[in-house]
C-alpha cells in the first residue's frame, strides 16, 4: 500500500460517497438560483421573457442590463454608501467588542457579574422601534450615517463568544508578557489579539454580513435618498417595482435600448450586486478558520 494511502472499508466508501453526493446537491441546489440571476443579466431584453427560473445559460448575450446600472448615480451612489457604512460599522464593532470582552473576561475586574447580567438582559429584551427612534431623534442622529452605524455597535451574542474565546487563552502566554514588563493594553494589543485572529476574523464576518445586509434601519432613519445604501435602492427597484425612481431611466432618454430593459434583467443585475461582495469576502476570512488558533503561541 502506497505511503500516506488510507484504505477503507467498503462501508466507509458507501458512508463517503453519500456524502460527497449530498454536498454536491447542496452546492447545485444554491449555485443554480445565482447562475440563473447572471444568465437573465446577461441575456437580450428581448429574451428575458421567456427564459425559466431553471436557465443558467444567457439567451442572446448581452451587456444593456449591466450598462444601465453600473452608469446609474442611484446605484453608483448606493454602492458607495453601503461599502462606507458596512466598512466602519464592521470596523468600529469588532474594535469595541473586543475592548469590552477583554475586559469582561478579567475574572479581577469589579463588577463583572453585574456587567454581564446588563448584557444578557439586552438579549432577552429589546428596545423596540420607537423608543430608539425617539432616541436618535433627541440625539440628532435621524437621517445621519450615524444612526445606522452606532446601532449594535456591540452585539451582545458577538460579545458573549469573544468573552468566551479570551478566557481560553492560556494563562502562560499572559504570564510571559507581565514578566517582559508589559501593561495592560500591550498585553492585548501584542499577545491577545494576535492569537485570536480566529474569533476577530468570524466576529467582523458577522458585523459585515449584518450591515450590509441591513435595509430596515436605513429605509426608516436614512430620509435623503442619497444616503441610502444600496440595499435599500434594491427594495425600492424590486419590491416596490418603482423602475423610473430606482434605476433612473427617466434619465436614460437618449440611451439606446433603455426603455426595452426588461424589469426582471435589472432585478436580477440588482441582486447580484448586492450578493458579490458577500461572496467574495468569505475567502478572504476563511484563510484565518484553517490555522490553529494558538499556532505558534506556546513553545515547548
Amino acid at each position: 500500500m502506497a505511503a500516506g494511502k488510507i484504505r477503507r472499508s467498503p462501508l466507509e466508501r458507501a458512508e463517503y460517497a453519500i456524502i460527497l453526493s449530498t454536498l454536491l446537491l447542496l452546492v447545485v441546489v444554491m449555485v443554480q438560483p445565482l447562475l440563473n440571476l447572471l444568465a437573465v443579466s446577461l441575456s437580450s431584453p428581448s429574451e428575458v421573457a421567456r427564459m425559466s427560473g431553471l436557465t443558467i445559460i444567457p439567451e442572446g448575450f448581452s451587456l444593456e442590463v449591466w450598462k444601465l446600472l453600473i452608469t446609474n448615480p442611484a446605484v453608483q451612489q448606493g454602492l458607495i454608501n453601503s461599502v462606507f457604512i458596512t466598512l466602519t460599522s464592521t470596523a468600529l464593532g469588532v474594535c469595541f467588542t473586543a475592548l469590552m470582552a477583554w475586559g469582561l473576561s478579567r475574572p479581577g475586574l469589579p463588577g463583572r457579574r453585574i456587567l454581564l447580567v446588563f448584557v444578557l438582559v439586552t438579549i432577552v429584551f429589546d428596545p423596540g422601534i420607537i423608543p430608539d427612534y425617539f432616541l436618535n431623534k433627541r440625539l440628532g442622529l435621524i437621517d445621519s450615517y450615524w444612526s445606522v452605524i452606532l446601532f449594535k455597535l456591540v452585539n451582545a451574542w458577538y460579545l458573549i463568544i469573544l468573552i468566551r474565546f479570551f478566557e481560553e487563552v492560556p494563562n502562560e502566554i499572559l504570564e510571559a508578557a507581565e514578566l517582559d514588563g508589559a501593561n495592560v493594553f500591550q498585553t492585548f494589543w501584542y499577545v491577545v489579539l494576535p492569537v485570536s485572529k480566529s474569533a476577530l476574523a468570524t466576529i467582523a464576518l458577522f458585523y459585515f454580513v449584518f450591515h450590509w445586509n441591513d435595509f430596515f434601519r436605513p429605509m426608516i432613519y436614512l430620509n435623503d435618498q442619497s444616503k441610502w445604501p444600496l440595499q435599500v435602492v434594491l427594495r425600492q427597484f424590486v419590491v416596490e417595482g418603482d423602475k423610473i425612481a430606482m434605476v433612473g431611466l427617466e434619465n436614460s432618454v437618449n440611451y439606446t435600448g433603455a426603455s426595452q430593459i426588461n424589469i426582471r434583467a435589472l432585478s436580477a443585475g440588482m441582486i447580484l450586486l448586492t450578493i458579490v461582495p458577500i461572496l467574495a469576502i468569505y475567502p478572504l476570512i476563511l484563510k484565518f478558520f484553517t490555522k490553529g488558533t494558538m499556532s505558534g503561541a506556546l513553545k515547548g
